[in-house]
């Protein structure tokens, strides 16, 4: 096939699939987010009551701006997805319809592989992005969202969409994957994001206050990260946090009081939620902070 040939085929494919990607992604989008959004503050609204994580409540003006650049990343997510489809076209990548053509095991272990390499894609894209020269450029959106929402799920820069969505192409690279995995996989980011942002404990636990399943991330485990954003960079599982010495060391004791394992769920001290607070030298170099910081520590224990 001519050069000329070939890309009027990638043309005439792009054309007819596009529309179907881009609906897929909003419809992900609208009935992860949106649904969960219904759920919690509807249907679940009596039982969560008590769950709530912190008093303060997303106002109306917070969900439009997170909902406008979540269609956005919508658009980003589907060109990605354009992009994978048209690879595929090419022969670059093993993508089948047959969920059990290589077997049962085989497409478990495709899922399970798939949900284990992003989350470890995630903790350290999402370490990265963190630091202070990068921040501003892929991550500063997300984290305008303090009090985050299932509509926060994917509130996000455009450079930070980017280096979420490049994961799957580069993981159907390495692994022949079948619709229905990937189908599963990214239903199942999407459902956790946006469970993760939705405000209320809705995992379980045990007698002690710990996580039933500890492994896991729960929602308090995400709001303590745009409480307190050096800690808990983890998407699904808390492994990576614990190795990397960066899960949040209220975490248990907030998690034990958000799902009403203690007895006074709503105490102020170590177990309530930072507020920010205005800070007259935070505009200041850090070592001009520290001796001024010195400085107080000293003057009140002369008095």
């Amino acid at each position: 096939m001519s050069d000329t040939c070939l890309l009027s085929s990638l043309i005439s494919h792009a054309s007819d699939v596009y529309p179907d990607i881009l609906q897929g992604d909003l419809i992900r989008y609208v009935a992860g987010a949106g649904g969960t959004f219904l759920i919690v503050n509807t249907l679940l609204a009596g039982w969560l009551a008590r769950r709530r994580i912190r008093d303060i409540r997303p106002d109306w003006r917070q969900m439009a701006r997170e909902i406008l650049a979540s269609l956005r990343t919508v658009v980003i997510f589907s060109l990605v997805g354009l992009a994978i489809a048209l690879a595929e076209r090419l022969g670059w990548l093993a993508i089948y319809d047959d969920p059990l053509e290589r077997g049962l095991p085989y497409f478990l272990a495709n899922l399970m592989v798939l949900i284990l390499a992003h989350d470890a894609w995630f903790y350290w894209t999402h370490k990265v992005m963190h630091r202070a020269g990068l921040f501003r450029w892929f991550h500063r959106l997300h984290h305008r969202s303090h009090i985050p929402s299932p509509w926060t799920s994917y509130a996000f820069d455009a450079s930070e969409a980017v280096v979420n969505a490049i994961y799957l192409p580069l993981a159907l690279l390495l692994m022949p994957t079948s619709l229905l995995a990937a189908f599963l996989f990214t239903a199942h980011m999407m459902l956790r994001n946006a469970i993760g942002h939705c405000g209320y404990e809705v995992f379980p636990a045990r007698q002690d206050g710990r996580p039933l399943v500890d492994w896991l991330t729960t929602v308090t485990h995400h709001d303590l990260h745009h409480a307190r954003p050096r800690y808990n960079f983890g998407l699904y599982f808390t492994w990576w946090d614990r190795l990397m010495g960066t899960e949040d060391p209220t975490y248990r004791a907030a998690f034990a009081r958000a799902a009403g394992a203690t007895p006074d769920r709503r105490a102020e001290a170590a177990l309530a939620l930072p507020v920010p607070t205005p800070n007259r030298h935070a505009g200041l170099p850090g070592f001009v902070r520290a001796s001024r910081a010195r400085k107080a520590a000293g003057h009140s224990e002369n008095c």
